[in-house]
């Protein structure tokens, strides 16, 4: 256990040894920056598997040091702090490590020079396994033609750390762990209460051997050329039981992971391209979006929906969440209707300032740690995003659009009213017309857009704006989600009164927002947002892509906008970046004040697509699945804004997530606009933008209406057709 800050005792109990840390009375009266830890540092070369919100961060040994951010994570809390094997004391030297899929990884190693053994006498594998729990098998083999004695031992510590406690490094246990070593020299189990929290874990060895609260000792000798080896569970206690992995070996076609994964692959589209670069990009998201699947079992039924990005982000994300679900309607509408389905069940009911909640209002973030479970963080959930509401209600128009299923929009109707309320009331909190943020909790974020970094908003002089600040993009969000719910209670409900009052709120906010948010200087651009003050906060960003994409500007100034986007400032080559190389603030390794996102440029782009700008469109398209060759056809979270003229390749920004949710889901919709598929008079239309030198393209099973389609791309035209 992490001992930093606090006295270390143990004694004696009946049942087993405790381990007892009483650290410093922890801070109280945090800043409003507080939940914004900082970012940590995970090695490039650092082994990660996972599945849904089961995780393991390890070094190429497949070890987990221990004070440090590795470990193995189940539902925001760390389950291993260290899992280090060593053979006679000694560390092993890496030969390979890799990824046999996303939730299985393979490391090889052999030994250093040891006083009794050159170097390269045995070779040791580890094959890991991840989901629900952890499973490992280590294989030892002797390569010499004598005998060997070996003592391997594998040191292993829980210490059920919240994942907020990892991330800013600040471990500091205030309840009661205790180890017990069972008496057939086969398990370690952990028992650990603070309060009304309690965890519970258990480490088991097939092979017996010296059990201590340290770990597993085995002494082995092992005859010319044989083997040994042992299977390593780590069981996770939840729901009154301890759930046993789902994974076990690889590939095994009867177990559940697999086939849930086989029934995933079986059910999105099939792509067939002859332009090599699209297939390995779509192949490669489609594995991708798999691992970061969360099962949640909100009211009576199970959802699958996205989770947000490894390392720190496995979990349900209100903005994360519906914009993947967006991107990847087409690919897995089951999907948007668990995402739909899972934040209506943790819409604001009440006003509680510590939660940013208020009703109606959509969900930032929902955890299920140490420090949420006893309300010293606000995530269980956390409210604390200006966006997630009315992104809500558009993912909600579009899953009815691609689906018709009048069944879901009916039931999620009264959900829908209520975001409506909130944008009204809570949203435009002063009667501006806008709808604005600021924080009123003590642990909030002091920015609630996409750009939510301390930084993310400033002037163009450098100035941080101050709150409450209403975002552009976020009154295009409003006019596109007020548009498309009027479309809803037009064709689904039957209110015509409620169609025509949104429609004609729509159209004020968007006469209201061009006379308000225009800036003529620098040949004309929207203002990022106005502050408290009301002032027009006139930095130059990639949020006015996102204005295309809502379709609030006018025709007139679409093109202004485009040219803006594509400009030397704006475009690295590689994409829009975050903010202008011409601004104050700008730093092409700032996380939001300079590098390139894949998913706003997939917003983007889409957005040019929507006011009839193919040639702008396809610039970025390009661009993005190009960089994508140099990230093994993954696309990052973010790359740094650094010009593709001086660089031969794009840079990753430093602590990218990866894969991360937004961003693996990018290249659906930029496929989605690149077709130029989409609905039409309730009809699945395609219109192409793909160059002639990319060829034939062709989308078996393509998700819409409740039946399969196929989009054909012959390098000359495209045409749907219904599959039987």
């Amino acid at each position: 256990m992490p001992r930093s800050g606090g006295v270390y005792t143990r004694s004696s109990k009946e049942s087993g040894r405790e381990l007892r840390m009483t650290p410093q009375q922890r801070k109280r009266g945090m800043a409003p920056q507080a939940i914004e830890l900082p970012k940590v540092d995970i090695a490039p070369d650092a082994v990660n598997v996972l599945e849904g919100s089961t995780f393991m961060v390890s070094d190429v040994r497949g070890d987990v040091q221990e004070s440090t951010v590795a470990g193995f994570f189940h539902d925001d809390t760390r389950y291993l702090s260290r899992f280090v094997l060593t053979v006679d004391g000694a560390k092993l030297d890496p030969l390979t490590a890799d990824n046999i899929n996303y939730y299985s990884a393979a490391f090889y190693l052999t030994n250093p020079e040891l006083p009794e053994l050159k170097q390269r006498s045995f070779s040791v594998r580890r094959a890991r396994f991840i989901g629900d729990g952890l499973t490992e098998e280590i294989w030892i083999k002797n390569h010499l033609d004598t005998p060997v004695r070996l003592r391997a031992q594998l040191l292993c510590a829980v210490d059920f750390a919240d994942l907020f406690e990892v991330k800013s490094m600040d471990v500091e246990k205030q309840g009661t762990l205790r180890i017990t070593p069972d008496e057939a020299r086969t398990r370690l189990h952990y028992d650990y209460v603070n309060g009304t929290f309690r965890a519970r874990a258990q480490i088991r060895s097939s092979a017996a051997g010296s059990v201590s609260d340290d770990g597993f000792l085995f002494d082995l000798s092992l005859e010319p050329r044989a083997e040994w080896s042992t299977k390593v569970d780590v069981l996770v206690h939840q729901n009154d039981e301890f759930l046993e992995p789902i994974h076990r070996a690889f590939a095994d076609p009867e177990k559940e992971g697999e086939l849930l994964l086989k029934k995933w692959r079986d059910e999105v589209p099939r792509l067939r391209s002859s332009w090599d670069l699209l297939h390995h990009v779509y192949r490669k998201s489609i594995v991708d979006l798999a691992a970061l699947r969360l099962r949640t079992d909100f009211g009576k039924e199970e959802y699958f929906l996205p989770a947000a990005g490894l390392p720190w982000f496995m979990a349900i994300f209100g903005r994360d969440t519906i914009i993947t679900s967006y991107q990847s309607l087409w690919v897995g509408p089951e999907l948007v209707r668990g995402a739909l389905h899972a934040l209506a069940e943790l819409q604001g009911k009440k006003v509680n300032d510590f939660k940013d909640e208020q009703p109606g209002k959509i969900p930032h973030e929902l955890r299920f740690g140490e420090l949420t479970a006893l309300g010293l963080k606000p995530h269980s959930p956390y409210y604390g995003t200006c966006d997630a509401t009315p992104l809500w209600l558009i993912l909600l128009s579009e899953y009815w659009r691609f689906t018709h299923d009048d069944r879901c929009i009916n039931e999620l109707r009264k959900n829908a009213m209520a975001a409506l309320a909130w944008i009204d009331q809570y949203g435009d909190a002063d009667g501006d017309g806008y709808v604005e943020y600021k924080t009123r909790s003590s642990q909030g974020l002091d920015n609630q857009g996409w750009k939510d970094s301390g930084d993310g908003i400033t002037f163009a002089d450098g100035q941080i704006a101050r709150a409450p600040i209403a975002l552009a993009e976020i009154q295009g969000y409003v006019f596109d989600a007020k548009r498309r719910i009027a479309e809803l209670a037009e064709l689904v409900w039957k209110d015509d009164e409620l169609a025509a009052r949104l429609r004609r709120e729509s159209a004020e906010l968007a006469e209201r927002f061009e006379r308000d948010f225009w800036i003529d200087a620098r040949g004309g651009y929207y203002a990022l947002g106005l502050d408290k003050d009301k002032l027009l906060i006139d930095s130059k960003t990639s949020n006015m892509g996102h204005l295309l994409w809502s379709g609030i500007i006018s025709e007139e100034r679409a093109s202004v906008i485009a040219k803006q986007l594509l400009g030397e400032d704006m475009f690295s080559g590689w994409g829009v970046r975050t903010l202008s190389t011409e601004d104050v603030a700008f730093n092409p390794i700032g996380y939001h004040t300079g590098t390139v996102w894949p998913h706003d440029n997939s917003i983007i782009a889409e957005g040019f697509m929507r006011y009839g700008l193919r040639e702008e469109a396809r610039t970025i398209i390009h661009a993005m699945l190009e960089a994508s060759r140099f990230t093994g056809y993954r696309l990052p979270e973010a790359f740094a804004g650094y010009p593709k003229e001086t660089n031969a390749f794009p840079v990753r920004y430093p602590t990218a997530c990866s894969p991360q949710a937004w961003a693996t889901a990018a290249p659906f919709l930029f496929m989605k606009t690149m077709l130029g598929i989409g609905v039409v008079d309730g009809k699945l239309v395609c219109d192409p933008l793909v160059h002639e030198r990319f060829g034939h393209i062709v989308l078996h099973g393509l998700h819409a209406f409740g039946s399969h389609y196929d989009v054909i791309w012959d390098g000359m035209s495209g045409e749907v057709s219904e599959t039987k």
